[in-house]
């Protein structure tokens, strides 16, 4: 399986919105593999194709203690949205940042598989928030949309800091020395 790359904000890429899939082919069950793989290497609970710069609608998801119930939805779509209650989130597309964003507690979502058949789950907690920002995702939103503007440009000038500082070892590595 194939790990791919993460885009990150405030790449502009991630505020593409994601068109409806209409082949469901031996390729969407391996993009969901590769995505999952993705997912689980880098520590989370769940990804948008978007974020893997691939602007299908599907996502992916595990929210499970042993990292054995996974969840691929295609063209998902919210029926139904309870109460909303403030959680903490973090996103593999804003690493290292975590924040209190507020959602509904408990959703209904349709989507298809990977064969194409249509499913429906009911969900509350962390997964129904998972799923919940992973849509964000296919509509080209981020979690730090729901942040003041302040702290998303104080959240955009660190990971640009952080991205800096790891390059730069790397630049002067390949420079040789005189």
């Amino acid at each position: 399986m194939a790990k791919l790359t993460i885009l990150e904000y405030p790449d502009p890429r991630l505020r593409i919105k994601a068109t409806p899939v209409r082949v469901f082919d031996a390729g969407l069950g391996q993009l969901a593999k590769d995505m999952l793989d993705t997912m689980y290497k880098s520590n989370g609970v769940g990804l948008a194709a978007t974020q893997v710069n691939i602007h299908k609608r599907m996502l992916v998801c595990d929210v499970s203690e042993e990292r054995n119930q996974p969840h691929v939805l295609v063209n998902p779509r919210l029926l139904a949205l309870t109460e909303k209650a403030v959680s903490q989130e973090g996103c593999l597309s804003v690493p290292g940042i975590f924040e209190d964003v507020e959602r509904a507690r408990a959703i209904r979502v349709a989507f298809e598989d990977t064969q194409g058949a249509p499913q429906e789950l009911q969900v509350e907690g962390l997964l129904a928030t998972c799923i919940q920002h992973e849509i964000d995702h296919l509509d080209g939103k981020l979690f730090v949309d729901y942040l003041s503007e302040l702290k998303r440009e104080r959240i955009r000038k660190r990971l640009e800091k952080e991205r800096r500082q790891r390059t730069e070892p790397l630049a002067r590595a390949k420079t040789p020395a005189l």
